[in-house]
């Protein structure tokens, strides 16, 4: 019986653990437990793709350093020898149709040694006339 001297006091609610699920509660708590799965599991891969990622930095700057000295060269090719190169890099033989047509390059320039001396001797001769006529030139200055 309430009197207005003698306040009931109001029932407390039942303290609930966080781990204790009321009936209510099973369904959100397997949306949870799916959630916080899906969280470990990609949580536990962070390890091996942070791995791999140090391996792929590591090999670019390989390749880097070993290419220091390489140089790129943009050249316009016919189809046919565009053909010739994808041929090259899907039998195996390169890894790439740069690789492919620097190693071609560096083959027709072997091939072709007696035309790159000609040329050489060229080209001293070219110069030899060139500071010929410089000091024609700085004799007339004087």
């Amino acid at each position: 019986m309430s009197s207005p001297y003698h306040k009931e006091e109001p029932s407390s609610p039942e303290r609930i653990d966080d781990l204790m699920l009321r009936d209510d509660d099973r369904e959100t708590h397997d949306d949870q437990s799916r959630t916080v799965s899906s969280v470990r599991d990609i949580a536990s891969r962070i390890p091996e793709s942070l791995s791999a990622i140090g391996r792929d930095i590591s090999r670019t700057i390989e390749k880097a350093i070993s290419a220091k000295d390489d140089y790129v060269v943009a050249v316009k090719i016919s189809p046919e020898a565009q053909e010739k190169l994808e041929a090259l890099v899907q039998a195996g033989v390169f890894r790439s149709r740069a690789e492919a047509a620097g190693f071609l390059i560096d083959e027709g320039i072997k091939t072709q040694s007696a035309l790159f001396e000609r040329v050489r001797q060229k080209l001293a001769e070219i110069e030899r006339l060139r500071a010929e006529l410089r000091g024609l030139i700085a004799d007339k200055q004087v």
